[in-house]
């Protein structure tokens, strides 16, 4: 594969795995301890990778979940934010400095607080009431924080007796690197090939449903704009009869992710809408990757880190293709703003 170390990832997606023990520990204690409300927090695309469990959680558990944006959670307060809240903020430097200023704001208020980060000796590693730590780095680092709010929902799920989920897919965590990383090398071909063909485009709109639509939102934010200075719409399918629709035609580059959940539905419309109307209809299925060893149950909550892993390799073939490396910045973290 190109540019890629398999033993890294292996590292890596290990790291986040084994991590599921502490957390079933930890979040049973803050369970027994007493919880009404879960903020997901974080900020940008550390954020939006939260928002599968967040929606899994939300839509299982009594619980209050919310998914504010950290820079207006400090301006605005919350009224349900206080000393029965769990508060988990990613970031993978552990330096951000508005989940830091997050952060802050949510320990004033009495809420306990979990980050994930990269390094234990960061800033939000070591203000954190308990930091879950796996060192990754920014081509692996989606899967890692996939699995582990996953494995945050479904213990939470579990002590609180509201699903079994946990237990379900427990054993099979072990096979899961192995696994994503088949999903990876079976996809290289495919994203060469896209790669070829999207290079040149000047714009995409970016659109999913469910547990993917984050992945749709994050790849067009944080990888083709930042990553790429490619323009993109990133669009949620059912908002794309809402608008968006009126700027597709032929020569229009629509990028469509499917997913494995009861919200397939919303996709496979947007599809048979598409390819009525623009020629440059691209389509990535979670349901064609190869994951050996992981149940059925455990691939429709894992949507969103299959196409993150095989989204990975396309990145890999662009900044080859296009002679622009995905660490290039003109702005982020090299000017003032």
């Amino acid at each position: 594969m190109l540019n890629f170390d398999a033993d890294r990832f292996l590292k890596i997606q290990g790291g986040a795995v084994a991590l599921h023990d502490e957390i079933h520990a930890v979040l049973g204690r803050y369970v027994a301890e007493g919880l009404d409300s879960v903020f997901f927090l974080g900020t940008g695309g550390a954020a939006i990778l939260m928002y599968p469990a967040a929606a899994l959680l939300a839509r299982r558990s009594g619980l209050q979940v919310f998914t504010d944006r950290s820079a207006e959670l400090v301006l605005t307060d919350h009224h349900a934010l206080g000393p029965d809240s769990l508060v988990i903020i990613p970031s993978l430097s552990g330096t951000t400095r508005e989940s830091i200023a997050a952060l802050d704001f949510c320990r004033a208020r009495g809420a306990r607080i979990i980050t994930l980060v990269g390094h234990a000796d960061s800033a939000l590693g070591k203000a954190a009431d308990h930091a879950f730590v796996n060192y990754a780095q920014d081509d692996t680092s989606s899967e890692s924080f996939y699995v582990q709010s996953l494995l945050i929902a479904l213990s939470l799920l579990q002590h609180r007796g509201e699903s079994s989920l946990y237990t379900e897919v427990a054993p099979a965590l072990a096979q899961l690197p192995a696994a994503l990383l088949k999903a990876k090398s079976g996809f290289e071909a495919r994203a060469a090939t896209l790669a070829a063909q999207l290079k040149d485009e000047p714009y995409h709109i970016i659109t999913g449903a469910g547990s993917v639509w984050p992945e749709a939102f994050y790849y067009g934010m944080c990888i083709l704009e930042e990553m790429q200075w490619i323009r993109t719409r990133p669009v949620h399918a059912s908002d794309f009869f809402h608008g968006t629709l009126e700027v597709v035609e032929k020569g229009v580059s629509v990028i469509l992710f499917h997913s494995e959940d009861e919200f397939r539905p919303l996709g496979e419309r947007v599809e048979k809408f598409a390819r009525q109307y623009t020629d440059k209809l691209t389509i990535l299925d979670p349901r064609d990757a190869e994951l050996p060893g992981i149940p059925a149950v455990l691939r429709s909550l894992l949507s969103p880190a299959i196409l993150a892993t095989e989204l990975e390799r396309l990145s890999a073939h662009l900044e080859h293709l296009r002679n622009h490396p995905l660490t290039t910045r003109r702005y982020y973290k090299r000017v003032a703003y």
